[in-house]
């Protein structure tokens, strides 16, 4: 935590409700509003309250058990796709509204 500062940004998803920010500072280096964040999550969403998550492409790189996390396509999903990940995945053009 102590690489996160609080951001002003906030947003709002149909299923879990409020989301908070942070940006990432390492050295002279920032992500804007590169983590995420629920602190009062919809019901049913509970367990996910105060877990960070970070978008990958505002990274220098993310890895899961070793291999080199892709970012989902374009700039609203969060996304980790990984070899064990089957697509097809929203965020590219034209994949908005499926």
């Amino acid at each position: 935590m102590r690489y996160l500062s609080p951001a002003s940004r906030g947003s709002f998803c149909e299923f879990k409700g409020g989301a908070g920010y942070y940006t990432v500072a390492v050295g002279d280096r920032r992500a804007l509003d590169a983590a995420w964040f629920y602190p009062d999550p919809a019901p049913g969403f509970e367990p996910i309250a105060d877990a960070l998550a970070f978008y990958p492409a505002l990274m220098d790189a993310c890895y899961v058990d070793g291999e080199l996390v892709t970012p989902q396509p374009g700039g609203f999903y969060g996304g980790w796709i990984t070899s064990h990940v089957v697509g097809p995945f929203k965020g590219g053009p034209g994949t908005m509204g499926w």
